[in-house]
């Protein structure tokens, strides 16, 4: 193998590989992502922004990129790690190689990485920092930035600048989604359960929304810390206050909890794959669930004003939650999946619902 790429942990562990992108070394906290398929919709996910990837699935890029499958328009990812590169790809839907894509978007990635060592370091270790470096080596720099790393605060990189709007011709409702990192899927399932959205810049005042006139409001996903969202958790509160319909996925989630009064955690190693169960309360009832998150809504805090809908069988974390006196609720994971499975697209219904009935009681 060609060592033209390497994978320094701050814990002082080396992976060498071949570079298979762009040249350059990256600092960042590493995750790993269990979905045997996807790997364009997780690389575009605005979520994974400074992140850099580990995939699980020991063959990347086999069925190639296409335009369809984008989640925005870029590469998110800083950095992407795996066993194998499939360089040729074979699919009728392809348009282009994975590695094309990751020179033509100065993105540093790595094939020929043992990926189950590094998730078992990972799993029993927990988060880590680590510095994916390409083209020029030098281990003993890459340790240093590893060790060194501080978080960085990417809250309104990924945010739209100016507001736009997501139409179909025939849909009732309005929905005005904060935008924390919205993906594209998100949208579509709010067209296919009959809304119009405006998506607006996620330091948008809530004077300025409410000249949207929306039926409700959508918090989207995205990434980093939500403690360090202050401006957006305020506008949340505000919003709560207008009795005007919440829904919230994943970031959106989290910062519907801390607008109530809980406060939010990171968690050993994060949820990232498309296989995680998670248990409705209510109904016992078991779902499969795409999740993509670091931090999670500490039980522990949460106010009397905030019931637990959903939590995962994997480790028992809050998975979904709704507000007592307020029309508000949200989902930890990805109901609109993409990569993953459609069990829990109802979620969606039921903001509907929840507009419906709120419109009823202004009649």
């Amino acid at each position: 193998m060609n060592k033209t790429g390497l994978l320094a942990l701050a814990d002082g562990t080396l992976f060498w590989g071949e570079s298979v992108g762009a040249e350059g070394f990256y600092t960042g906290d590493i995750v790993f992502n269990t979905a045997m398929t996807g790997y364009q919709e997780v690389l575009t996910d605005p979520s994974y922004a400074g992140q850099i990837i580990s995939f699980t699935c020991p063959h990347i890029g086999n069925v190639g990129v296409n335009e369809s499958d984008l989640e925005s328009n870029r590469i998110w990812a800083k950095g992407v790690v795996m066993k194998e590169l499939t360089k040729k790809p074979s699919s009728w839907r392809a348009t282009g190689d994975l590695q094309s894509l990751f020179k033509a978007q100065n993105t540093i990635a790595i094939s020929g990485i043992d990926t189950r060592k590094l998730t078992h370091i990972l799993r029993s270790k927990g988060s880590q920092n680590a510095c994916i470096m390409a083209g020029k080596i030098d281990p003993e720099f890459a340790l240093a930035q590893a060790r060194d790393f501080k978080e960085r605060n990417i809250t309104q990189e990924v945010s739209c600048k100016q507001p736009f709007e997501y139409k179909q011709d025939g849909n009732s409702f309005h929905v005005v989604a904060l935008d924390f990192g919205i993906k594209n899927s998100i949208l579509k399932q709010l067209i296919a359960a009959g809304c119009n959205v405006t998506i607006v810049p996620n330091n948008t005042s809530v004077d300025v929304i409410l000249q949207y006139n929306p039926d409700g409001v959508f918090l989207s996903n995205g990434p980093g810390d939500p403690a360090s969202y202050f401006s957006a958790i305020q506008t949340i509160q505000q919003l709560l206050q207008k009795e005007i319909p919440l829904f919230g996925i994943c970031l959106g989630h989290q910062l519907l909890a801390l607008a109530s009064g809980a406060k939010t955690i990171k968690m050993a190693h994060g949820h990232h794959g498309t296989n995680h169960p998670v248990v409705e309360i209510a109904t016992q009832k078991v779902f499969i669930s795409s999740q993509n998150h670091e931090f999670t809504v500490d039980e522990e805090t949460l106010p009397s004003c905030l019931t637990i809908t959903h939590k995962s069988l994997v480790d028992n974390s809050i998975a979904g939650i709704a507000k007592n006196d307020k029309p508000a609720f949200s989902f930890q994971g990805h109901p609109e999946a993409s990569p993953g499975p459609h069990e829990l697209l109802t979620l969606f219904d039921q903001f509907i619902a929840l507009m419906e009935n709120c419109y009823a009681q202004t009649k």
